[in-house]
Order: C-alpha cells, then structure tokens, then sequence
C-alpha cells in the first residue's frame, strides 16, 4: 500500500495542473492579505454582521474568499485530475495493468488528495495566524459570533475548531467530486458536474449552504446555531459519497 501511496503523489506532482494549482492557490492567499490589509481590517460574519479584526479573531476569515476558491477551483481541478483525467487520458489503464486492487488504488487517490487538501488547509491557517499577529490590532482579548470574550488562548483553540472543521467540509467536497469524476465519462463534465453540485446542494437544503459559504457556517455552528443539521448533512454527504465511491470504483470497466 505504501508503494502505491508513493506512486500516486508522484504522478499527482508530475501533472501541471497540480503544480499551476498550487501556485494560484499562493497567490490568492497573498491577495487574501493584501484585501484584508486594504480594508484597514475589516470584515464580517455574514451580510448583517460586521466585525474588527484584530491579532486574535484574523484566522477564521481568510476562509471566506479562500475556501470559496478552494472548493469551487482547486478540489475539482486536482480531484477532477485524479479520478477522471487519468481514466481519460488512458493512463490509469497502465496504472491498473499491475498486479495490485482497484481499492487500494482508489484509498491511494483518496489518501493523496486529502493529505494535499490537509496541506492547503494548515498552511491558510499558518500565513493567516501570523498575519494576524504581525499586521493586525494587538488586543489582549475578543469575541467571535454569538461568544463571550475570549484570550489569546482561548482564540487560538476557536480558530483550531474552525480550521478543522473547514478541512471536514474539504473531505466531503472532495467526495463529491471524487463519485461525480468516476461517473462522468470525461474531465470537463466532471469538472461543471461538481460544480453544478455544489451550487444546486443549496436548492436541496439549506443545511448544505456550507458548500457555497464555508465560513458563514462554521461561524453559525460555533455560535451555537444549526449545530445538529450541520454535521448530520456533512456526515451523510461524507458517508454516502465514499460508499457509492467504492463500488462504483470497484464494478466500473475502467480497462474498456
């Protein structure tokens, strides 16, 4: 399994998608910087709440523009590469030629992708922590929606919190696109089919608004609102994307 893990990330590198990916991704996350500093740090929960950044509460609102790009251009653009470019381009017919399971070669897709994705989250949280702390208002303490004050200790784990579940809602997107690329018979449709998905989750459900909005959510959920819809949604999207995942993944003709 580690051998195929390790052949998976070199392909994943080798395709210019991923690398171009990437590079876009730090640019956007440096105009993410750069919009903040330009608003002379202001920003806001949702529509009707604005609120003062300062060295503590900075974090979770990268997310807002960032996790937006991220769910809507960068996990259908890599996991779109993975699952269905490969198919597509014929290489995963040389891939599959080996003596190894077709699971484990889809758990080694899976692994690659969310560790990428896990990357991608840590280092937002990372650049947008010290951004905070070296270009923002210095305060000794803060309030986040719908929460009492909080020290720098205490806005450390809220942002800890929120970061992790954005990589939750990362893994579910990455699910979603994952089933939808081993069912469309070629990228582009794979690609517009994950995002007419996350656009259309919304119509089906309003506890899916997290799929447009990462942040919004998280901040509601933290604040106490909509808890229990928010995680049963995201489990389930979660838990029945990775099943039909698997079989799909096991009885598709992948050779043909």
């Amino acid at each position: 399994m580690k051998g195929i893990i390790v052949s998976e990330y070199e392909r994943t590198f080798k395709r210019k998608k991923t690398i171009i990916g990437l590079i876009i991704y730090c640019i956007v996350l440096a105009f993410e910087c750069l919009f903040l500093y330009g608003m002379n740090g202001l920003s806001f929960y949702d529509p009707e709440h604005s609120v003062q950044l300062n060295s503590i509460n900075t974090a979770p609102f990268f997310i807002r523009e960032v996790g937006i790009f991220i769910n809507f251009i960068l996990i259908p653009m890599l996991v779109v590469d993975s699952f269905n470019g490969e198919y597509t381009s014929g290489a995963l017919r040389l891939v599959l030629i080996r003596p190894q399971a077709r699971l484990k070669l889809f758990l080694a897709k899976w692994v690659v992708q969310a560790s990428i994705f896990l990357g991608i989250t840590i280092i937002t949280w990372i650049t947008s922590t010290l951004f905070g702390r070296l270009v923002m208002e210095h305060v000794s303490e803060t309030t986040f929606f719908h929460t009492g004050k909080m020290d720098a200790f205490q806005g450390m784990i809220y942002t800890l919190k929120f970061y992790s579940m954005t990589f939750l809602i990362f893994l579910s997107v990455i699910g979603l696109c994952s089933l939808i690329s081993v069912i469309m018979p070629n990228s582009i449709l794979a690609f517009v089919g994950t995002i007419g998905c996350l656009v259309g989750g919304v119509y089906i459900s309003d506890h899916f608004v997290y799929l447009l909005s990462v942040s919004d959510s998280i901040f509601s959920v933290l604040g106490g609102i909509g808890q229990s819809g928010f995680y049963v949604s995201l489990f389930l999207l979660f838990f029945i994307s990775t099943i039909l995942n698997v079989v799909i993944w096991k009885k598709k003709q992948w050779m043909g």
